[in-house]
């Protein structure tokens, strides 16, 4: 049995729009701009949370509960870039800005997107950009926090 080290096999895309958020296409995710490269190694934080529900009575002599709410905290940390190209997340994931959070993880990096890939797909509302203080011998970073809108495809299939 061996481990699947994390390593070089995720891949991040921000896309303006997907039809289906079951099932996006290459199209949609290739139009997307790919900000895997710009996220630092720690910096995907797609945190979600299960609200349990009391189903105990009055004639309960144990707790019982199930599942309630689900909902995500999310928060994507950025190195700054010296281009344009380099620094489009920050000049990107502005503060009311709407889009799709797409996150790939498990294969290769530099693989292409292709049909029958695993992905998830995230409804997106952005907050206020914060950017990091200065530390020495540290990159120019800051971070976007990230609100799920509507109900995210944590399973979804490349069509």
């Amino acid at each position: 049995m061996s481990d699947l080290i994390s390593d070089g096999k995720t891949k991040v895309v921000w896309a303006s729009s997907i039809a289906n958020l079951a099932a996006p296409t290459t199209t949609e995710l290739n139009a997307g701009s790919d900000f895997t490269t710009r996220i630092t190694p720690d910096g995907l934080k797609l945190d979600p949370s299960t609200a349990d529900v009391d189903t105990s009575s009055l004639a309960s002599t144990f707790d019982t509960k199930t599942v309630g709410r689900v909902g995500f905290e999310v928060e994507l940390t950025f190195k700054r870039g010296s281009t344009a190209g380099e620094d489009l997340p920050y000049t990107t994931l502005k503060y009311g800005v709407s889009g799709y959070l797409v996150v790939r993880r498990g294969i290769d990096y530099a693989t292409a997107w292709a049909s029958g890939q695993k992905c998830e797909v995230y409804p997106i509302t952005c907050g206020e950009p914060a950017n990091s203080s200065p530390a020495a011998n540290e990159v120019m970073k800051f971070a976007s926090p990230m609100m799920v809108t509507s109900s995210p495809q944590t399973a979804a299939t490349v069509a």
